[in-house]
C-alpha cells in the first residue's frame, strides 16, 4: 500500500541546498586537511580540480585561480599537501567537495615514495640498461597485446594495426589493467605470449587515468615479466605525461597505446612503395651492366684478329727480331775488338824496363822525403829539449837556492815541509845555494800564519 504525503515535497535543489547549509554550520571557518592529491587537473581558467585522498577515503576538491595563485610550488599527483579547505555542495551535482584556500607541500604521497623506491632498485639490478634491452623486428609478421579486452586502447591499436597492415596477424593475450589482481594478470598475460614461438613483438599498455589507475604498471611483477621475457616489449601506457616502471624496463616505450602500435608496424603502402623503388633501382642496375657487358664484347671482337693476319704480324715480328739480332752482333763485335786494342796498349805500358824505371823512380823520391823528414825531426827536438832545459832550470831547486831559499832536510833525507813533523833535538841539514849546514832543533813553531822569517804577523 503506497502512502500519501502529508506535507509539501522539497525539489532536489532546496533538498541539496539544505544539506549545503547544514554543512556550512557544521563547520563555520575553514579547516587544515592532511591529504595526497590525485587526478589533478589544471583547466586554462586558472582553476585546479583533482581528489584529496588517503588510505580510507577521498573528496573531490576545487582550488580556484585566487587562491592557487599564493601557491608557491607545482603540484602534481601523489604529492601530499595540507591545504585550508571550505567544506561544501555543489549543488549543480549534489557533489560534497571541499573548496581549497591555502596549499603547502608536505613531500611526495606514498605512491610516489613508492615508485621511486622501487624505480632505485630496479635501476641498480640493471633492468633498465640499455645493453639489455631486445632490438625491435622491422617488419613484424605477427604482434602479441597485452591489455584489457574491452579497454578502449585496444581499439585503437587495432585500427592503427589494421590501416598500417591488414595481412599482420595479431594475438590478443586479455588482462585486467586496473584493480586488485591487474599486476599478477598483466604478468600472466605477458608469459603466456612468451609461450607462443611465432610472436616477434608484444604491446603491453592502456589508456590514461589516474596515478592509482595506472598503478598495476609500476608492479615489481610486471617488471619482473618484462624484463624476462624473451619476445622485446614496447610499453604504452597512459598519456605522454605518464611514466610508469613498465617504461623504464619495456624494449622501447611509446607515449600512448596508438603511437606504440605506430612505432611497431610500418606502413604497408610505404613497405610496397619502398620494395618497387628498390626493384626498379635493381632493374636499371641490371640493364647498366647488361650495356657495360655488351659495349665489352663488341670491344674484344673489334681487336680479335684473323688467322692470316696474325701469321702477317709474326712474320713481321721475326723480320724485326732478325735486324735486331744481327746489329747486337756487330756491335758486340766491335765492343771486343776496342776492349782488345785497350788491353794491347796496357800491356805495352806495363813491359818490366818500364816497370823498373818507375820504381826507381819511386824510390829516389822517397829517399829524398825521408832526408828531408830526417832533418826536420831533428831540427824539432833539438827545440824541444831546449825548451824543456830552459824550463828545468826556471823551475828547478837550484834557481830557488839562488834567489836566497834554502830546503830543509830530516835526519832520512826527506824535504821537510811542515814543522810537526819534527821535535825539538832532533838533526835537521838545510841545503843553501853554496854549502849546507848540519842543525839541531831547538823550538817548534806552528800554523799557516808565519811571515817569510817564521815569525807570526799578530
Amino acid at each position: 500500500m503506497s502512502s500519501v504525503a502529508t506535507e509539501d515535497p522539497l525539489s532536489v535543489s532546496q533538498l541539496a541546498r539544505a544539506v549545503q547549509g547544514t554543512l556550512q554550520d557544521a563547520f563555520p571557518r575553514p579547516v587544515w586537511v592532511r591529504g595526497e592529491l590525485s587526478n589533478l587537473r589544471m583547466y586554462g581558467s586558472g582553476h585546479w580540480y583533482f581528489t584529496l585522498k588517503d588510505e580510507g577515503s577521498q573528496l573531490k576538491a576545487a582550488m580556484f585561480s585566487r587562491a592557487n595563485r599564493r601557491v608557491r610550488f607545482r603540484p602534481k599527483d601523489g604529492d601530499e599537501v595540507l591545504v585550508q579547505a571550505r567544506v561544501d555542495v555543489y549543488t549543480v551535482r549534489g557533489d560534497l567537495q571541499i573548496i581549497i584556500e591555502a596549499m603547502q607541500p608536505l613531500g611526495a604521497g606514498r605512491l610516489q615514495q613508492e615508485f621511486e623506491r622501487l624505480k632505485a632498485r630496479l635501476q641498480a639490478e640493471g633492468l633498465f640498461d640499455a645493453d639489455r634491452k631486445i632490438p625491435l623486428p622491422a617488419v613484424p609478421r605477427r604482434i602479441g597485446i597485452v591489455t584489457s579486452e574491452k579497454a578502449a586502447a585496444l581499439q585503437d591499436m587495432l585500427r592503427v594495426l589494421q590501416e598500417r597492415d591488414p595481412s599482420l596477424a595479431i594475438t590478443l593475450a586479455p588482462c585486467r589493467v586496473q584493480g586488485q589482481g591487474a599486476a599478477a594478470s598483466i604478468a600472466a598475460a605477458l608469459d603466456l605470449l612468451n609461450r607462443c614461438s611465432d610472436v616477434e613483438v608484444i604491446l603491453c599498455g592502456r589508456g590514461g587515468g589516474s596515478i592509482e589507475d595506472l598503478w598495476a604498471f609500476n608492479e615489481e611483477v610486471v617488471a619482473r615479466a618484462i624484463a624476462r621475457s624473451r619476445i622485446p616489449v614496447i610499453s604504452g601506457v597512459g598519456h605522454e605525461i605518464d611514466f610508469t616502471i613498465a617504461d623504464f624496463v619495456a624494449d622501447a616505450r611509446a607515449p600512448t597505446p596508438t603511437g606504440a602500435a605506430e612505432q611497431v608496424v610500418p606502413v604497408r603502402r610505404e613497405l610496397e612503395r619502398a620494395v618497387t623503388d628498390r626493384s626498379r633501382r635493381l632493374e636499371a642496375a641490371y640493364r647498366r651492366d647488361l650495356q657495360r657487358r655488351r659495349q665489352r664484347v663488341r670491344e674484344l671482337r673489334a681487336r680479335l684478329l684473323s688467322p692470316r693476319r696474325r701469321l702477317d704480324r709474326d712474320a713481321q715480328r721475326v723480320d724485326d727480331a732478325r735486324q735486331r739480332l744481327s746489329a747486337a752482333l756487330s756491335g758486340s763485335l766491335r765492343a771486343h775488338r776496342t776492349r782488345l786494342l785497350a788491353a794491347e796498349s796496357r800491356l805495352a805500358a806495363s813491359t818490366p824496363s818500364r816497370r823498373v824505371e818507375r820504381a826507381r823512380s819511386r824510390v829516389q823520391e822517397r829517399h829524398l822525403r825521408l832526408a828531408r823528414a830526417s832533418i826536420l825531426g831533428q831540427q824539432q827536438r833539438r827545440r824541444s829539449l831546449e825548451g824543456t832545459r830552459r824550463a828545468l832550470l826556471a823551475l828547478g831547486p837550484l834557481q830557488a837556492l839562488d834567489r836566497g831559499f834554502a830546503i830543509a832536510l830530516d835526519g832520512s833525507g826527506s824535504v821537510l815541509d811542515d814543522s810537526a813533523s819534527v821535535s825539538p833535538g832532533d838533526p835537521v841539514r838545510v841545503r843553501l845555494r853554496r854549502g849546507a849546514l848540519d842543525c839541531r832543533v831547538e823550538h817548534c813553531l806552528h800554523g799557516d800564519d808565519l811571515d817569510l822569517r817564521g815569525r807570526n804577523p799578530s
